[in-house]
C-alpha cells in the first residue's frame, strides 16, 4: 500500500568517453545537423519561372521540390511511398542492428547529445555537474545555469526557425520574420518548436525515450534472438569482482571488475549489466567504455558488445565469437531489403516515366447537350490542362473518334474559328482551367470519343483522356 505508483525522477548525468561509437556519433550528429540547418539555404536554378530553392515544400501553390525533382498533388504517392520506405527501412534496421536508429539518428537522440556537450562546456563532466546539482542557488550557480539555458534557447529557437524555412524562401523569409512582417504562422510555429525543443531536448530528455516514445515498444516486439543487440556477457564477466579481489582468487572472479563505467557513460542511465531494457537505445557507449577497461586491465575486448542471442549462448557454451556483420546475412533482413529496395526501385521508375503534361475532362451534367436550331448538338466540358515545367509551354488540343464534321472550340476562341484542334498556351509550372465546346452536325451521331493533348515542344508528351459526347434521346 505504501509503495510509490511511479519511479522516482533523475537526472542523468553520463560521463564523456572516446571510443569508436562515440566518434560515430558524433559524426551522425553533425551531419544530420548541418543538412536540417543548412538545406534550406541551398540554391537551385530551376529557371525565371520556379522557385531557386533547393528543397521547399511550397504549401501555397501546392508543390514539393527537391532538386531537380518536383512533386505535384496529384502525384501524393511519391511522397506515400517514401513514407512506406521509411517504415520498411525502419524494420530493416530494427531487424538487423537493433535500436540504431534510436541509438544515432533519431532526432530526440541527436538534440539531448547536443545539449549534453552543452552541459560539458559550462558544468564540466559527470562528477562536477552531479556537484553542481547539489550545490545551494548562490549568485555563482545562477549565473551559470542562465548561461547555459540562454544557450538552450538559442539552440532551440535556431531549431524551430530552420523548421519554417522549409515552407518559404529562406532569405525572404528571414527579412520577413525579423521585420516582423512575416505570417502569423511562423511566429506562432517558431514558438511552438522553440518551446518543445527547449523542453524535451534540455530537461525531459532520456524520459521521452522510456515513458512518451512509442517506438522502443514497437521495435521490443519486432525483435528476436537473431538480432544485434548490445549485450553483456554475463557467462564471461560474473563474478563481478575488483583486480585486488581477482588477484587473490582468479577462479572465483570474471571479466567484470565493477568499475562501473558502462553505467556512467550511458546517456539513458541503465546498467546493461541487468540485461535488456527499454531504456537501451544502442548507441554503443557502454562499449566504448567497457573495451577502454579491458584494455587497460589487460583483458579481451567485447565484455559488452553487439551480438545476437544466438551468438551469445554459443559462445558462452564454448565456440569462437561470430563477427558482428554475419548476423546481418540472414532471410528476415534480405526480404526487408528485398521490399524497401522494390519500393524504392519502383518510385524511381514512375519518376523517370512520368511525363510533364497532363489532361483531366469533366463533362456538363446540367444540360448534358445542348440541341441547336440547325440539328447540330453541341456537349461543353470543363478542362484542366497541366504543364509541370518551368518554361510556358505551347499545346495542341484535339479530337479522336468523333466523325469528320465535329469541331472544337474554347472561351478564348469564336464559334467561326471553331476546328477539330486548337493550340493553347499554358502557363509555366500551372493548370489551366478552361471550358471548351465540342459540337456535331446535324444528322451524326457518336458516343464514346477522346481528348488528345500534345505538347509542341522537342518533348511531343501526349495525354489522352477519354470522354462521352452525350445525344438526344439517350438515357
Amino acid at each position: 500500500m505504501g509503495s510509490a505508483l511511479y519511479e522516482k525522477g533523475r537526472t542523468v548525468h553520463n560521463k564523456r568517453i572516446d571510443g569508436p561509437f562515440r566518434r560515430f556519433k558524433w559524426a551522425v550528429m553533425a551531419i544530420t545537423l548541418l543538412i536540417y540547418y543548412a538545406t534550406p539555404w541551398i540554391r537551385w536554378d530551376r529557371g525565371p519561372y520556379a522557385p531557386d530553392q533547393a528543397v521547399l515544400v511550397d504549401l501555397a501553390n501546392r508543390r514539393f521540390y527537391m532538386f531537380d525533382i518536383e512533386i505535384w498533388p496529384h502525384e501524393f504517392y511519391f511522397v506515400a511511398g517514401l513514407l512506406i520506405m521509411a517504415g520498411i527501412g525502419l524494420f530493416l534496421v530494427t531487424s538487423a542492428v537493433g535500436r540504431a536508429w534510436c541509438g544515432y539518428a533519431c532526432p530526440q537522440t541527436v538534440w539531448t547529445d547536443l545539449f549534453q556537450h552543452v552541459d560539458r562546456f559550462f558544468d564540466g563532466d559527470r562528477n562536477a555537474r552531479a556537484r553542481l546539482d547539489r550545490a545551494p542557488w548562490d549568485a555563482a550557480k545562477t549565473a551559470r545555469r542562465l548561461a547555459k539555458w540562454s544557450v538552450y534557447l538559442g539552440i532551440a529557437f535556431w531549431t524551430g526557425g530552420a523548421w519554417i524555412m522549409y515552407f518559404a524562401d529562406a532569405p525572404t523569409l528571414t527579412y520577413d520574420f525579423w521585420h516582423g512582417t512575416a505570417n502569423p504562422v511562423a511566429y506562432a510555429t517558431v514558438a511552438i518548436l522553440t518551446g518543445t525543443t527547449f523542453w524535451l531536448g534540455g530537461f525531459m530528455r532520456e524520459q521521452v525515450c522510456v515513458y512518451m516514445c512509442p517506438w522502443p515498444r514497437i521495435q521490443t516486439a519486432m525483435l528476436d534472438e537473431k538480432s544485434l543487440i548490445v549485450t553483456y556477457k554475463d557467462w564471461r564477466g560474473e563474478q563481478r569482482g575488483s583486480l585486488k579481489k581477482a588477484a587473490k582468487h582468479p577462479d572465483a572472479y570474471g571479466d567484470c571488475i565493477d568499475c562501473q563505467l558502462c553505467v556512467a557513460v550511458c546517456p539513458t542511465g541503465i546498467d546493461i549489466r541487468d540485461g535488456q531494457q527499454i531504456g537501451c537505445i544502442t548507441c554503443g557507449l557502454c562499449i566504448d567504455a567497457c573495451d577502454r577497461v579491458m584494455k587497460e586491465v589487460g583483458r579481451p575486448r567485447g565484455l559488452i558488445d553487439y551480438a545476437t542471442l544466438e551468438q551469445c549462448e554459443a559462445e558462452a557454451a564454448g565456440a569462437p565469437p561470430t563477427p558482428a556483420w554475419k548476423a546481418l546475412l540472414r532471410p528476415r533482413t534480405l526480404v526487408y531489403l528485398g521490399v524497401w529496395s522494390a519500393i524504392g526501385a519502383g518510385l524511381l521508375f514512375a519518376l523517370g516515366t512520368r511525363t510533364h503534361t497532363g489532361l483531366t475532362v469533366a463533362p456538363d451534367r446540367n444540360p448534358p447537350f445542348m440541341l441547336l436550331k440547325d440539328g447540330s448538338v453541341r456537349n461543353a466540358y470543363t478542362l484542366r490542362l497541366r504543364n509541370m515545367e518551368a518554361r510556358p509551354r505551347a499545346m495542341d488540343l484535339a479530337l479522336e473518334g468523333l466523325p469528320p464534321g465535329a469541331v472544337l472550340w474554347t472561351e478564348a476562341v469564336s464559334l467561326e474559328n471553331a476546328a477539330p484542334l486548337q493550340r493553347v498556351t499554358v502557363p509555366a509550372n500551372a493548370t489551366k482551367v478552361m471550358r471548351a465546346y465540342v459540337m456535331l452536325p446535324s444528322g451524326m451521331r457518336a458516343h464514346d470519343f477522346a481528348f488528345r493533348l500534345t505538347s509542341r515542344d522537342e518533348q511531343h508528351e501526349t495525354a489522352r483522356v477519354a470522354a462521352t459526347f452525350a445525344m438526344p434521346g439517350e438515357q
